[in-house]
């Protein structure tokens, strides 16, 4: 009777081994590839960030035309002497004067328009390369989630089919009067369980799947790219990143230089100035025509723009302090993803290396141990579970490590050459 019962579950233990190997097998050759590069490709196209970081630059590019537009001349037009009483009854001693007043700009103030155009120009470039860095980040990490639901409902799936082969086992052992009642109920209690949390794995995998498609604006038509998500890289000890060139440094640069534009800005409107103006004078009663020549100079009497220079200044001093603040919390962003980096990869290494094989080897132990009554049903179970958790684990520190991976691709990405947007 042993014999048989053996026999039965080298049966079982093969079945559940060949259906693991079939869930956690790659997609065939027909299917296609859905990968993490190809959802933000097609998430940069279609996403509303992405257009609003557009619209930002088309306004900065139309600020920047405006910016170095001069004043425009103005056409003046009066009639003076009419309506009044004696000589000036009626338009007999009107004198109607046609004026063009032409405003000149002083102290540099077009230039210094331009530059702080230019330099809102540059921060709208980095606008618009921290907006895709975001969006690739939020793909990324709902990505990682739809991966590891499905690297889950793989673990589930295998977990529910070896409950289903111990329930049998047990049934067998308990038909041919070599275990107790007991040990039928308590593997089908587990077996009803792991169906049940096969199809809480199915569902939530289903959520995953529809955010990350409602993500990138259109359904995802293939299997996602497991091998990616099972996939860890080597990284060795951390080493000290200089933030200089990230998209956080780049942007608090930018401020300081947009500031440092409207302090010059500040200064040349402190320069009054003036206004040319000619034209032509008509005299009613005689039919005499003189002309008309003028020029206005404003008298900074009440606002001679020193208030306006001390505010600009005080905004480049906080510019300048901002930039150095974010140099500060830029070094200790990288530095805690690098940690983090490097430990959810020792921790995925640890789960999905010795740790997945010694919990492997140990159930696969007490399968055939229990099938030869050396084990008990309870050093089963406890195996069985000691190995889903093991599972678990792993696929939960490979989400870790590759959540880890994005935050630090973020932080650390580049900004772009100003003018290349």
């Amino acid at each position: 009777m042993h014999r048989v019962i053996a026999a039965l579950m080298a049966v079982t233990c093969c079945a559940s081994i060949a259906q693991a190997q079939t869930a956690t097998s790659p997609p065939s050759a027909n299917q296609p590839i859905f990968s993490l590069d190809r959802a933000r490709t097609i998430a940069g196209g279609t996403s509303p960030t992405i257009e609003s970081a557009a619209a930002g630059l088309r306004s900065a590019a139309a600020g920047r035309t405006i910016a170095g537009l001069r004043p425009n001349p103005q056409v003046q037009v009066q009639t003076e002497n009419i309506a009044g009483s004696g000589l000036y009854r009626g338009t007999r001693s009107a004198e109607t004067t046609a004026i063009l007043a032409l405003p000149i700009e002083l102290g540099g103030k077009r230039s210094a328009r331009i530059a702080v155009a230019d330099s809102r120009t540059a921060r709208a470039q980095i606008d618009a390369a921290t907006a895709l860095a975001d969006l690739n980040l939020r793909i990324s990490q709902a990505y990682i989630v739809a991966a590891a639901a499905e690297r889950r409902v793989d673990v589930a799936r295998q977990q529910a089919g070896i409950a289903g082969n111990a329930f049998k086992a047990a049934r067998t052992r308990v038909t041919a009067g070599a275990g107790a009642p007991i040990d039928q109920q308590r593997a089908d209690v587990l077996r009803v369980n792991a169906d049940v949390g096969l199809e809480r794995a199915v569902r939530e995998a289903e959520v995953a799947r529809g955010n990350l498609a409602r993500l990138i604006g259109q359904p995802i038509d293939g299997a996602l790219d497991l091998a990616w998500f099972d996939r860890v890289g080597g990284y060795g000890p951390t080493l000290p990143l200089d933030p200089s060139g990230t998209l956080a440094l780049a942007a608090a640069q930018a401020d300081l230089n947009t500031a440092k534009a409207q302090v010059r800005l500040a200064r040349s409107q402190r320069i009054p100035d003036i206004t040319v103006s000619a034209g032509a004078r008509r005299l009613s009663q005689t039919n005499d025509t003189a002309a008309v020549i003028g020029i206005a100079i404003p008298f900074p009497l009440f606002n001679n723009g020193a208030a306006a220079v001390s505010q600009a200044q005080a905004e480049q001093a906080r510019a300048d302090a901002n930039r150095r603040l974010a140099v500060i919390d830029a070094e200790q962003a990288i530095a805690s993803a690098q940690a983090e980096l490097a430990n959810a990869a020792a921790t995925a290494r640890a789960a999905g290396g010795p740790g997945l094989a010694a919990a492997s080897e140990a159930a696969r132990i007490a399968r055939v141990g229990y099938a030869q009554g050396k084990f008990s049903q309870l050093d089963l179970l406890q195996a069985e579970q000691t190995l889903a958790e093991t599972r678990a684990a792993f696929t939960d520190a490979l989400a870790a490590y590759h959540d880890a991976e994005a935050r630090l691709e973020r932080l650390t990405a580049p900004a772009p050459e100003l003018g290349s947007l």
